[in-house]
């Protein structure tokens, strides 16, 4: 089955695409979604989809933008833009772009099960038989990691790829070490990182807006979602003092 992930800051727009389908029929399975290119970039690692469809207008990273950092670091990654907008500039930017297909908002189904076909089509005849290359990774390697994203989980770009590419190893293999060697996935042990800084700040009075940004997560739904995740109740509320039996130091 292939992966799918949509990519809308639309509740409706994600909901109607993902239930107008029969993907299963396609060979594909929804796997997740993001409510913005911070968040997708956030998430991607552990959704791992074969095809996106990403929204061309969402706030703080556009899909222009997440295409352009997706397709650098996901090479096989197929994109789909959806925009609701029949502008030419936009259409050009995106030409430049390894795009595999464009669909204009509102979606029409037999549109979009077109496409499903077009797309199903050129991944069975590619079939990659992709071979994980082992680059054993030592104990000591991975606490250099931690150290790394202790020092860089500011960066609202940085990801299990990325680290990854920095540190020469494969993607999937560092996630099972870094889970073996931390007990943590790479993403928990990412926000944590960011959590335990946005705590400081929490209790500083800064506006989440300003800590969001401060801390790698300039989507302030998604960082509320972490937040209060990783505390158990709102900033606002952790802000405001209401912290008591939350077990957070």
């Amino acid at each position: 089955m292939y992966r799918v992930m949509v990519i809308d800051d639309e509740v409706s727009a994600r909901r109607l695409l993902q239930e107008s389908m029969d993907w299963a029929s396609f060979g594909m399975e929804l796997v997740g979604e993001a409510s913005s290119g911070i968040e997708a970039i956030n998430t991607i690692d552990e959704l791992r989809p074969d095809i996106t469809f990403v929204d061309i207008c969402m706030p703080f990273m556009n899909g222009i933008e997440f295409t352009q950092l997706a397709t650098e670091r996901y090479k096989d990654l197929v994109i789909v833009i959806l925009t609701a907008f029949d502008d030419f500039e936009y259409a050009r930017q995106c030409i430049r772009l390894p795009v595999v297909e464009y669909l204009l908002k509102p979606i029409v189904r037999q549109e979009v099960a077109e496409v499903l076909t077009r797309i199903k089509e050129a991944l069975d005849q590619k079939n990659p038989c992709k071979q994980e290359i082992v680059q054993d990774i030592e104990p000591s390697a991975i606490d250099q990691i931690k150290q790394y994203l202790k020092d860089h989980f500011t960066d609202s770009q940085i990801n299990l790829t990325s680290v990854a590419q920095q540190f020469g190893f494969n993607p999937s293999y560092l996630s099972r070490k870094f889970k073996q060697e931390t007990g943590k996935s790479f993403i928990e042990y990412l926000i944590e990182c960011r959590m335990e800084h946005a705590i400081g700040l929490a209790r500083t009075n800064s506006k989440m807006f300003c800590t969001a940004n401060a801390v790698g997560i300039p989507d302030p739904n998604y960082f509320s979602r972490c937040f209060k995740k990783y505390t158990g109740i709102s900033y606002s509320e952790y802000a405001n003092g209401q912290v008591a039996q939350i077990g957070v130091q």
